[in-house]
């Protein structure tokens, strides 16, 4: 992970080689907090991990076929490739009493390893995500939309995708110049092609089971989920609370689908709560 704050997360490391290369930022000291997102890649997480470095010892990885990790976005960009992986990292750097952070697509991959290892986890917290099978139109019909081919051609030519999110109504709010020009960089060709090969993955894939299993061995941790206030039109937030039912609801006033870039210190907030160590 790059950045030009004047005290950047920087402690790139690495598991495996080749296409099995998982890349991942190792920053700080204290208990793991381990933050998952799939589709772009970790410099979502730079703005919370610099609020949360001096107390916990942070674990941002790249996604198979994204970022600084390995893979071929047509063989690798799946989410039960990457949920395989972020199990070996968790088992190859043996992290125990973890924080399990995790945002969008990095939902059902977080729960679905989760659920391999429960005894590891110490708490939840959910960003703008989900981790159950994808019904309904408007749902399926996004997931096909974002991960058609015609989407998919467009965006690896222009960059438009990338160039979006970068800005304030994305996860660049807080970004500079600089910055946004940084985030871009981690989304290129092979990124922007496993970006859409992700969400067409999650229309058809056949982790759903294991996630559903997975949320029933984990519903006894604690359960933070954290929206953007402007960021929810499908009501997952709701979900989440229906299953469970004890679960603590943060809402980011003025947030949009990135609320660790709107408001990282009402995330890092919210990752200190959860893990009963604000």
């Amino acid at each position: 992970m790059v950045s030009t704050s004047p005290n950047p997360p920087a402690a790139v490391a690495h598991v495996g080689e080749g296409d099995e290369r998982v890349a991942y930022l190792d920053e700080g000291n204290g208990p793991a907090a381990l933050f998952v997102h799939v589709g772009m890649w970790s410099y979502v997480w730079r703005d919370v991990i610099a609020t949360l470095r001096t107390e916990f010892r942070c674990i941002a990885p790249d996604a198979p076929a994204s970022g600084l990790s390995g893979g071929d976005p047509r063989r690798h960009a799946t989410l039960r490739t990457a949920a395989t992986r972020l199990s070996r990292l968790v088992e190859t750097l043996d992290l125990r009493d973890l924080t399990l952070v995790f945002h969008d697509l990095g939902g059902p991959v977080a729960v679905a390893a989760a659920g391999r290892w429960p005894e590891r986890v110490r708490a939840l917290v959910a960003v703008n995500t989900f981790a159950w099978h994808p019904n309904g139109l408007a749902f399926r019909g996004m997931l096909a939309t974002m991960g058609s081919a015609p989407v998919r051609t467009l965006d690896v030519g222009t960059g438009l995708i990338p160039r979006m999110s970068s800005t304030r109504f994305g996860a660049g709010r807080h970004f500079d110049r600089a910055q946004r020009r940084q985030f871009r960089a981690g989304l290129d060709h092979r990124g922007r092609s496993s970006f859409h090969r992700y969400f067409a993955d999650a229309r058809r894939s056949d982790i759903w089971p294991q996630t559903e299993s997975a949320l029933e061995r984990l519903r006894d941790l604690p359960l933070t989920t954290v929206f953007g206030a402007r960021n929810d039109p499908l009501r997952f937030q709701l979900q989440w609370r229906a299953r469970f039912p004890h679960s603590t609801q943060v809402v980011v006033p003025h947030g949009y689908h990135f609320p660790m870039c709107d408001d990282p210190a009402a995330v890092a907030a919210a990752v200190r709560s959860a893990s009963g160590r604000s």
